[in-house]
């Protein structure tokens, strides 16, 4: 019988990598095969990201394309998941009636029930969300460790080595310029042990590094029950449990609220051996008149304290952040002040974007926006001096011997990444080496987002 081809397009967070993961395994195991040109698919799905203006605006322009493939092949489906299939639901269908499917966050697990539905029903719009819901138990198959990526295809490798591991989805903290609690729901957590077994199972095939991955991984354990015995359990502990696991070289975590970045977890940087010294930490603004408008409950000099605590039990700890800029009512010396935090801090790189409204926000109800041309300026200003100053930080890597996971072939050659997270173009690479493998490098050139060296030798 000839298979089903489906395409997945991913927009947005690590979360959404994952979840497209899911859909991905969910349809090979019912018969589809996956392809990278959404032209030839039967079922071609958008998983999106609807945190900043920008992303939903690419989901929407991708859409008005789809229509034209589907014109030419009207057997095609087409189906919308993730945040902006959460936020708009049935609007979606309104405004682009070629979509065949919407199905929410807490959907993806049963994609081909919903898909079966639409074959009998006609189109479906699938976007409820539970405040009891439990994130179902989904073991990675073997066969798809090695899937179709659009980062990792040209890998001689039959499996990556590095993965994502969901432990909580949701988020309880509303910030006001934050769609995640009405997009992905509140907090629940996965319990320990299936995290563990799929962490294990991961290991067992060869993946040498692990990321958790939550809205807020500091937050893990704290609304529901994750232990059988039903003992208190915090995300450290669960980042120590992981850690043991054997096979797991590289063990990191995102995201994190530092209003609850404790001393435990801070402490796990000098006390879990291979717990990478990366840390990414929002901060959002330098102003505390900004930071207590945006709902995020700790003050600049709060988040400085847990900077120097980092620094103390890590001092070769390579830290990054997001930023927004522009946030209604920012005032010049409410920019200025964001400015000196990164002078304060110097980051070793950031995500930093315009503010804009995202609708059921609060934010988006208030009324002394920012003109779009000042928060471009101060966009600009923040980016350019974040570009001079990862450029100098990445310099004092220069002649050092830093441990490389190989990750790729690309273009240009081999590819690896450092347990700080910077990107390494190797010099002299050959056929020898697979991702995966750990390389001494010796760094012989930094730029403002990667480094170059040439292989030492393999440990």
């Amino acid at each position: 019988m000839e298979q089903n081809v489906f395409y997945i397009k991913t927009f947005g967070c690590q979360m959404n990598e994952r979840d497209s993961e899911i859909m991905a395994q969910t349809l090979s195991s019912h018969g589809y095969h996956e392809s990278m040109n959404y032209q030839e698919a039967d079922l071609v799905i958008l998983n999106t990201c609807s945190i900043r203006a920008k992303a939903e605006q690419k989901v929407l322009s991708l859409l008005g394309y789809l229509r034209k493939a589907k014109e030419n092949k009207p057997s095609m489906k087409i189906c919308v998941a993730g945040c902006v299939a959460q936020q708009e639901g049935a609007r979606l269908i309104e405004r682009m009636p070629h979509v065949d499917l919407v199905i929410g966050t807490q959907q993806i697990y049963h994609l081909e029930n919903h898909l079966q539905r639409v074959d009998l029903e006609g189109s479906l719009v699938i976007t409820g969300l539970l405040d009891n819901y439990e994130i179902p138990q989904f073991l990675p198959e073997i066969s798809q460790l090695g899937r179709v990526s659009e980062t990792l295809s040209s890998s001689p490798a039959p499996r990556p080595c590095s993965r994502f591991v969901t432990i909580m989805q949701g988020c309880n903290n509303y910030c006001t310029y934050c769609v995640v609690p009405y997009t992905r729901g509140r907090e629940i957590s996965r319990k320990v042990n299936e995290i563990i077994e799929e962490v294990k199972a991961l290991a067992e095939e060869g993946v040498k590094e692990i990321t958790l991955l939550g809205q807020n991984v500091n937050s893990y354990g704290k609304t529901n029950t994750v232990k059988e015995t039903g003992t208190k359990y915090t995300f450290t502990d669960l980042l120590k449990e992981v850690s043991q696991v054997e096979g797991v070289v590289r063990l990191r975590f995102t995201t994190s609220n530092p209003k609850d970045l404790t001393d435990d977890l801070m402490r796990s940087f000098r006390d879990v051996e291979n717990l990478c010294p990366q840390f990414h930490l929002p901060v959002q603004a330098g102003s505390d008149r900004i930071l207590k408008k945006m709902n995020r409950k700790y003050t600049v000099s709060e988040y400085l304290e847990k900077v120097d605590k980092l620094h103390e039990y890590c001092p070769e700890i390579a830290l990054t952040t997001d930023v927004i800029v522009g946030f209604p009512g920012e005032e010049d010396e409410d920019f200025e002040a964001t400015m000196t935090l990164l002078e304060k801090v110097r980051f070793h790189g950031s995500f930093s974007f315009k503010y804009s409204d995202r609708s059921g926000t609060r934010a988006s109800a208030f009324v002394d926006k920012v003109d779009e041309g000042v928060k471009a300026a101060r966009l600009y200003r923040f980016q350019n001096r974040q570009d001079e100053i990862s450029l100098e930080r990445n310099r004092e890597y220069l002649g050092k011997i830093k441990e490389v996971m190989i990750e790729e072939w690309g273009r240009d050659g081999l590819r690896g990444r450092t347990d700080t997270n910077h990107i390494v173009h190797l010099n002299n690479c050959t056929a020898d080496y697979f991702p995966g493998d750990i390389v001494a490098v010796k760094i012989l050139h930094a730029g403002q987002h990667s480094l170059q060296g040439e292989i030492e030798k393999i440990d």
